[in-house]
């Protein structure tokens, strides 16, 4: 029975383990993996806030989206969805970052020049609480919604019990999707945890930069030190990342210098015994924890990264206490 419970409104999302092979049988449920902005709605009478992933509010940004959630009339619901914007008939996270911006004027030209949709895949809240519900049921809730409102902006994320068609959709991805979410039917909703199953074609990290080194020779960022919190709340050091342009590091260079500040890592640190360890491991700069990239990795040994890695994106809809030790799980 649902339970007429409040939920705070920046309820933290529940996430996704990695994994290497989707999970098999008749209770799992698939679904593509979206790349966007995750996005926590809570829509009232009056009202439409939108919420990051790191609990910050998105509906200054997005407010096409917050008008057609409003249009739709609904009253104390609680959803969960990612923001995505098109351009040129693809996905674009770059036009998505550029929505972050804090020109009230920039941000309503973009709205309407690369207006963003609201895809949609679960349901916390319809009236009454459904987080202690199973996620069929939560699910049967949300298809009802989608069916009332017939929006084209605000559409509800496919869904499959055939793994034949998972695999399809997990061979197809890297363009508007990048991997396949796997969601046990039985499921309750549990923020913060990483209770479903993600798997995707490469293997990526949200790691934060906890410092960096120079160029060898030069006065521009060389690599930039990742960082992953543990279950202790330690900033622990992971790994490098040195793909970056020449440009991009320069650009990059005087962000750092500002944010220059011990200790950087409070956990384990570059140059400490490692096989990471070399003359140069103790000449790098510690920076406040606030900065969050996406890395695209190989192997992990020891809790680290065995080989450099591959700078793909920032993260600022990632608050750096999100980036965990866990996701370096297979």
């Amino acid at each position: 029975m649902v339970k007429p419970i409040d939920i705070p409104s920046n309820i933290e999302p529940m996430e996704a383990r990695s994994a290497t092979d989707l999970p098999v049988g008749p209770e799992w449920r698939y679904e593509p993996k979206w790349d966007g902005f995750r996005c926590i709605a809570r829509i009232e009478a009056n009202s439409v806030e939108l919420y990051s992933k790191s609990g910050k509010r998105l509906d200054r940004y997005f407010p096409e989206v917050a008008a057609s959630l409003a249009a739709t009339r609904a009253a104390d619901c609680i959803l969960d969805g990612e923001l995505v914007v098109e351009v040129a008939g693809t996905l674009s996270f770059s036009a998505l970052q550029a929505r972050l911006h804090p020109a009230e004027s920039r941000i309503r030209r973009l709205s309407a020049e690369t207006p963003a949709r609201y895809i949609l895949f679960d349901c916390l809240k319809n009236k009454v609480s459904l987080v202690d519900e199973a996620f069929a049921i939560r699910r049967t809730a949300l298809e009802s919604l989608i069916a009332e409102w017939e929006r084209d902006d605000i559409r509800l994320s496919p869904q499959t019990s055939r793994i034949a068609d998972a695999r399809k959709w997990l061979s197809q991805s890297g363009g508007d999707t990048d991997g396949v979410v796997a969601k046990r039917l039985d499921l309750t909703y549990l923020p913060g945890e990483r209770a479903m199953v993600k798997v995707k074609r490469r293997r990526t990290a949200d790691c934060v930069v906890g410092g960096f080194r120079y160029a060898s020779g030069d006065d521009i960022v060389g690599s930039l030190l990742l960082g992953l919190y543990d279950s202790a709340g330690r900033l622990n050091h992971v790994g490098y990342t040195s793909s970056l342009s020449v440009n991009d590091r320069r650009a990059l260079t005087p962000q750092l210098e500002a944010l220059i500040e011990a200790p950087g890592f409070t956990g384990n640190a570059p140059g400490g015994p490692s096989r990471w360890s070399n003359d140069r491991s103790a000449d790098w700069r510690p920076l406040k924890p606030e900065l969050v990239a996406e890395v695209l990795f190989d192997h992990v040994t020891g809790d680290r990264f065995r080989h450099g890695t591959k700078f793909l994106r920032w993260r600022p809809d990632k608050a750096p206490r999100q980036c965990r030790m866990d996701q370096l799980a297979s």
